[in-house]
């Protein structure tokens, strides 16, 4: 199952993509509206809601199959709250989160790490964050080949810990079996062909396939 959740950030910042690629649609307060707007199913809608008017949060009561109304004092996010009920709902599923890069740094960089937690670790591979300009995949220790997405010029391999015999082939700049001592963007590598590969013994990466702004 292809899942969509769709944070708060701005649609201007969203990626192109069919959504009839999905088959479930997750909104993220705010998030929730947009997809209402767009006229797709509102599966979930997660969130204290509290960036939403007293009539667009009714709009959502109204559309939404299932809601979770979380307190606005909380130790999740609503990001966090909303993977959570999606990875316990359907463990199995491939997950792509947009609307959630933009805007305030702390809100990016909380949502870049969310794959690290514990609770998450497990579903790394199936999680990815995208916009217009980048898509964002995670990967736990092992061998991997990646497909160059269409109209992403760049490459980059983001160490988000330290991680052990890093090697990367296939790709413009490559690298053998080193060891990264602490967090580090290999970044503005490039395909040479329509895959790179890329293998490590311990750590989690960031593969980031990006554009330069149009």
């Amino acid at each position: 199952m292809n899942i969509l959740l769709v944070a708060g950030g701005s649609p201007d910042d969203w990626p192109q993509f069919e959504p009839t690629a999905f088959d479930y649609f997750v909104g993220i307060d705010r998030g929730s509206l947009y997809i209402v707007k767009q006229g797709w199913s509102l599966d979930l809608a997660v969130g204290d809601f509290d960036s939403l008017t007293s009539t667009e949060y009714q709009q959502i009561q109204k559309q939404a199959k299932e809601l979770v109304q979380a307190q606005a004092e909380k130790d999740d996010t609503d990001t966090q709250l909303a993977l959570a009920l999606t990875v316990e709902k359907f463990p199995e599923s491939e997950i792509t989160i947009i609307g959630a890069t933009g805007g305030r740094l702390d809100h990016f960089l909380a949502n870049l790490w969310l794959p690290m937690e514990p609770r998450f670790q497990p579903f790394a591979h199936q999680i990815k964050l995208r916009n217009h300009q980048n898509s964002i995949a995670y990967y736990l220790p092992g061998s991997y080949v990646v497909e160059k997405e269409e109209g992403m010029d760049y490459l980059a391999y983001c160490c988000l810990t330290p991680v052990k015999k890093l090697t990367l082939t296939k790709s413009k700049y490559t690298l053998d079996q080193v060891d990264v001592k602490v967090p580090t963007s290999y970044a503005s590598n490039e395909f040479v062909g329509t895959t790179a590969e890329f293998s490590f013994g311990a750590g989690i990466i960031a593969v980031i396939q990006s554009c330069d702004g149009k």
